[in-house]
C-alpha cells in the first residue's frame, strides 16, 4: 500500500514538471514618460489615453463609411480567417494532451466444407497516448496558445489600422476635392486677368510680355485641373476599396472644415505604459511566450517518451455469449523511447532559444517603434494648430495683396508683373491652407493608431 502511494506520489510529481523557462516580461528599452517640449503640448493629467472610433469619428457620413468597411473589407476578413485556423490549430495540439477513445466491433464468418466458424468481437479502449510527465505535450500547447493569442491582437491592429486608413482617405478626398475647387476657380479668374490684358494689348496700352505672363498662370491652373480631377477619382477608387463596395455620393465629405470638426482628438496619457496595450506589441509579446514554450518542449524531448496503448472488450464465437463474463479481454501496450546518440534533439534546443531571442528582439523593437510613432504624432500635434492659424494669416493677407495688386494695375500704377507675383503667391497660400488642413485630420487619426487603445 505504501509502495503504491510512493509510486502514485511520484507519477504526479513528474507529470507537474515544465522544461520551460520561466516567463518574466522584460522591461520596456523606452523612457517611462512620454517626450515634452516646445514640440509638444502640455499634456492632459487624468485623461485615459485612446479613445473608441465611435469617439474619434463624429461625422455621422464617414461613421457609415467606416461601418461598411469594417464589415466587408477583404483585408480584414482573411485576418479574421487566420485567426479562426489558429484557433483550431491550438485545439487540435490541445488535444492531444488527452487520450484519444475509440470504440470497434467486429464479426467474421468462416464457412469450410460443411463446417462453418463464427467470431465476434467488441472493444473499447484509446492508442499511442503519451503520457506527458515532462510537459512536451503542455508545452506545445502552451505555443499553440499564445500562437493564437498573437492573432488575436494582429486582428486587433488590422481593425485600428482599417479604421485609420478609412478615415485618413476620406479626408484625402475631401482635401483633393477642395484643391480642385481651387485650380478651377484659379483657372477661371486666371481667364479673365488673360482676357483683360489681351484686350489692353490689342488697344496698344499693354505689351506681349503681359500676355504671355497672364497666360503661363492660366495654363498652370488648367493642368492642376486635370491632375486634380485624376486625384480625386483615384481617391473615390481608394474608398470604395477599403469599404469593400461603392459607396454613393450622398456619404462623400462635405468639406475639410466640417471634418475638423467631427474628428476628436485623441488623448496620449502621461507614460509610455500605454504603449504595452498596443496590439502589434502585444502580439509580438504573445510570440515571443510562445517561443519560451517551445524552449521546453524541446528541452522534454532529451527525456523519456512514455506513450501507452490499450484496449478492453469482449470475443467469442457465438453472439449470444459475447456479453458474458467468459468472453471479457483485455490488452495494455506501454511502451518508451529515449534519444542516445544523433537525432536533432539538442538542434531543436538551439534552434528554439534563437527563436526566443529573436522573439525577444522584434518584441522590444515594437515597443521602440511605438515610442517613436507616438512621439512623432504628439510632436505634430504640439505645433500644428499655430501652423494652421499663420496658414490662415498667410491667405488673408495674400488675397488682399492680389486684390490691390489688381486694382493699382488697372488704375496703371504698378506693372503686370507684380499683379501676376501676386495671384501666383495667393494660389499658393490656398494650396498650403488646405495641405495644413489636411495634416491636422490626418495627424489626430494618426493618434488613434499609433496609441493603439481603442477602447
Amino acid at each position: 500500500m505504501t509502495r503504491s502511494l510512493l509510486l502514485l506520489t511520484s507519477a504526479l510529481t513528474l507529470a507537474g514538471c515544465n522544461m520551460a523557462p520561466t516567463y518574466v516580461r522584460p522591461a520596456a528599452p523606452v523612457p517611462a514618460a512620454l517626450p515634452t517640449g516646445d514640440a509638444y503640448a502640455p499634456a492632459q493629467a487624468g485623461a485615459a489615453a485612446g479613445l473608441p472610433w465611435t469617439q474619434l469619428v463624429g461625422d455621422a457620413k464617414l461613421q457609415t463609411v467606416i461601418a461598411r468597411a469594417l464589415t466587408n473589407n477583404r483585408d480584414l476578413r482573411a485576418t479574421l480567417a487566420n485567426v479562426q485556423a489558429a484557433r483550431a490549430q491550438y485545439r487540435i495540439q490541445r488535444a492531444s494532451q488527452l487520450p484519444t477513445v475509440t470504440g470497434d466491433a467486429s464479426a467474421a464468418f468462416v464457412r469450410q466444407n460443411d463446417a462453418r466458424q463464427n467470431s465476434y468481437s467488441a472493444d473499447i479502449g484509446f492508442g499511442a497516448f503519451e503520457i506527458d510527465l515532462f510537459g512536451r505535450l503542455r508545452n506545445l500547447s502552451e505555443s499553440a496558445l499564445q500562437s493564437y493569442l498573437a492573432t488575436q491582437e494582429g486582428a486587433r491592429a488590422a481593425r485600428i489600422a482599417l479604421i485609420a486608413e478609412t478615415a485618413t482617405a476620406y479626408a484625402t478626398l475631401a482635401a483633393d476635392q477642395e484643391l480642385l475647387a481651387v485650380s478651377r476657380q484659379t483657372l477661371a479668374s486666371a481667364q479673365r486677368t488673360l482676357d483683360l490684358v489681351s484686350s489692353l494689348n490689342g488697344a496698344g496700352l499693354t505689351g506681349k510680355l503681359d500676355v504671355y505672363q497672364a497666360q503661363t498662370t492660366v495654363e498652370q491652373a488648367a493642368s492642376d485641373v486635370a491632375a486634380n480631377v485624376t486625384q480625386v477619382a483615384q481617391d473615390r477608387n481608394a474608398i470604395d476599396l477599403l469599404a469593400g463596395a461603392p459607396v454613393e455620393d450622398a456619404l462623400l465629405p462635405v468639406s475639410l472644415d466640417s471634418l475638423i470638426a467631427g474628428i476628436a482628438k485623441v488623448p496620449a496619457g502621461l507614460t509610455s505604459d500605454i504603449l504595452l496595450q498596443r496590439p502589434d506589441v502585444l502580439q509580438a509579446e504573445h510570440q515571443l511566450m510562445a517561443a519560451n514554450a517551445d524552449i521546453g518542449a524541446a528541452r522534454a524531448a532529451m527525456f523519456p517518451r512514455i506513450s501507452l496503448t490499450s484496449a478492453i472488450g469482449v470475443a467469442s464465437s457465438a453472439l449470444s455469449s459475447l456479453f458474458t463474463g467468459d468472453a471479457f479481454a483485455w490488452s495494455a501496450a506501454p511502451s518508451a523511447s529515449l534519444p542516445i546518440f544523433g537525432g536533432p534533439v539538442r538542434g531543436n534546443i538551439d534552434f528554439s532559444k534563437a527563436q526566443r531571442d529573436m522573439m525577444l528582439a522584434q518584441y522590444e523593437g515594437a515597443i521602440q517603434t511605438a515610442f517613436r510613432e507616438v512621439a512623432d504624432a504628439l510632436a505634430r500635434d504640439g505645433t500644428i494648430d499655430a501652423q494652421q492659424a499663420a496658414q490662415r494669416r498667410l491667405l488673408i493677407a495674400s488675397q488682399r495683396a492680389y486684390a490691390l495688386s489688381e486694382d493699382r494695375y488697372r488704375a496703371g500704377i504698378d506693372t503686370f508683373l507684380t499683379t501676376l507675383t501676386s495671384q501666383r503667391t495667393l494660389y499658393a497660400a490656398r494650396q498650403s491652407a488646405i495641405a495644413t488642413d489636411l495634416a491636422l485630420l490626418t495627424n489626430r487619426i494618426l493618434l488613434y493608431r499609433v496609441i493603439g487603445a481603442d477602447q
